[in-house]
Order: C-alpha cells, then sequence, then structure tokens
C-alpha cells in the first residue's frame, strides 16, 4: 500500500513505514490550542447531557459499574450532540489528512466517540484488539488526546508489531498480566495524537487518584475495504461518506478558507446530498466488525 504526499498534514512515508510496522504513531502536538480548548468545552457539555434525567438517545452514553460506584465513561456518536467541535475536528486537514495517508482517497468515518477516565476513576481497560479483520486494507483509529495521559496514571500500552495477526486476550492477562513482553507505555500530552491500528495489542492499567482523561477516537478504513470484508453495505457506506462534506463545511466556518481539507474522493464514491442533515450526523451501527476482547459477550 502506497501514498502520495499531498498536504502538509498528509503523513510521510517514513510515518507510514513506522506505522505499517508497529501498528501505531504518535503525532505530538497535531491539534492547536484553540481547537482544542473548544473539544474541552464540548467534552464538558457532552458529560453533563449524559447525566441529564431527560436525555435523548440515551444508549449513546455508557455507563459501568466501579468499586467507587456507577461511572459514565463513553459517548458515541458525537456530531448530533449539539456541539459543533467534534464535527469541526472531523473536517479538519489534521485529521483528513492521516484518513487519507492510510486508507486512501476513499476514506469513510465509520466510528467517531469519547472516551474517558472520570478523576478518582483508574479503572483499567484490558489488552484487547479493537477489531480484527482479513488486513487487506488498512483499519485505523485516530485518538486525539484532550488531556495529558501519564505514565503511572494509567497511560495507554501497546505492542508494537502484535497487529499481524489475532491474538488470545484471556490468555495475555492470564500469562502476563500487565507486564506483557514488548508492551510499551505511550505518554501523551493534550492536543496529541495517536494513531493506532485497530489490530494492534493495547490497553490501560490501573491507576489510583488519576486526574480526567478525555479522548476523541475517529476510526477510518478505505471504502474498498468495507466492500470487500463487510460488515456494511454500499447503502450504509454512501450515507457515511455525506458526514464528509458536513465536517468540511463545518470546519470552514470556523477555520480560515485556507486550512480547508482538499477531499479527492473518487466521483463514483461523491455523495449526493442528503435531504435531513440532522439525520446525516448519526449514522448507527447494526453491526460491528468482530475485535479480540477477554470479556463474555464483548467483540
Amino acid at each position: 500500500m502506497t501514498t502520495q504526499t499531498v498536504s502538509p498534514w498528509s503523513l510521510s512515508d517514513e510515518q507510514i513505514r513506522f506505522f505499517d510496522e508497529h501498528g501505531y504513531l504518535v503525532l505530538r502536538g497535531r491539534i492547536a490550542p484553540d481547537r482544542l480548548e473548544r473539544l474541552r468545552r464540548a467534552s464538558e457539555q457532552w458529560m453533563a447531557d449524559g447525566l441529564a434525567p431527560d436525555r435523548e438517545r440515551p444508549g449513546d452514553w455508557l455507563f459501568a459499574d466501579r468499586p467507587s460506584g456507577r461511572v459514565m465513561y463513553r459517548v458515541d456518536y458525537l456530531h448530533d450532540k449539539g456541539q459543533p467541535a467534534s464535527l469541526e475536528l472531523l473536517g479538519s486537514p489534521e485529521v483528513l489528512g492521516i484518513a487519507e495517508s492510510l486508507a486512501g482517497p476513499d476514506f469513510v468515518p465509520t466510528y467517531e466517540s469519547m472516551v474517558f477516565k472520570s478523576a478518582g476513576d483508574g479503572a483499567p481497560i484490558p489488552w484487547h484488539q479493537d477489531a480484527v479483520h482479513s488486513r487487506r486494507h488498512r483499519i485505523f483509529n485516530v485518538d486525539v488526546y484532550l488531556d495529558a495521559s501519564l505514565s503511572g496514571h494509567g497511560a495507554l500500552f501497546v505492542v508494537p508489531g502484535s497487529q499481524g495477526r489475532r491474538t488470545d486476550a484471556c490468555a495475555l492477562a492470564d500469562d502476563h498480566g500487565w507486564q506483557l513482553p514488548g508492551a510499551i507505555e505511550v505518554e501523551m500530552q493534550p492536543g496529541d495524537v495517536l494513531v493506532h491500528d485497530d489490530m494492534v495489542v493495547h490497553g490501560s492499567p490501573p491507576s489510583v487518584g488519576n486526574a480526567l482523561r478525555r479522548t476523541i477516537y475517529f476510526e477510518f478504513r478505505s471504502a474498498q475495504s468495507v466492500f470487500e470484508d463487510g460488515p456494511w453495505s454500499r447503502d450504509w457506506v454512501e450515507r457515511r461518506l455525506r458526514l464528509v462534506p458536513l465536517a468540511l463545511d463545518a470546519h470552514a466556518r470556523w477555520a480560515a478558507p485556507a486550512d480547508r481539507f482538499d477531499w479527492r474522493v473518487p466521483a463514483d464514491l461523491r455523495p449526493a446530498p442528503g435531504s435531513d442533515v440532522e439525520s446525516e450526523l448519526r449514522i448507527v451501527h447494526e453491526v460491528h466488525t468482530p475485535g479480540e476482547w477477554c470479556s463474555p459477550g464483548v467483540g
């Protein structure tokens, strides 16, 4: 898989080679402070909305039972939650330059969510692979860090090079706990971006007294990947692609015209505008590409 560098925000050949070899890539300071602040304010509203008793679509906010009580840890389908910052971020060259570099011009934004650990909630995220697939095409997440993720405070661990095959997450935990051979800790600062292959083994250990840590995740894969391997239909891909011009327009309303990303989607995939913009902001997943988790019924 080769990619031509087309803009200052495209990944270099060296960065792409590193990603393909190791399964992850760190981009320091990728998100500017003013955009970061808009995202932080939006995240505060998303979290507050999740606690409102009359919130719409309650299943978009996920909760878990911890020793300290019931806590919220995830918000899905960010773009229809009343805060334009997520759509602005999706339409930014900082994000779409990564998407095109790794997936090609037919990239599809397939997921958008925010995962967070509230202050004091240091629950672990077990070793896992996000999605296990044929590897004929790259499937990856762009992780935008809104807060610091530091050593000793639940920072992410990845196993470089582990993306080449399916692993046994339960066996990894049973045999090694958090002392997994080859695992490295990846510290991140606000505004840093981590790009990770959906099959790279990763997780974060438990911590005590950690500060709030929020990360926005955008998953991308090529349209060709979906057409060959599923799990979605061509109609679903078209609906997802309609997010891109909406995101480009949202970004343009906030940023300078010179910062607009040049979307080079193939003509046969360029979607016709939808009739209901609000419905286009939340394209749900009836099915998922199974991952590898050591949890019954999770995949």
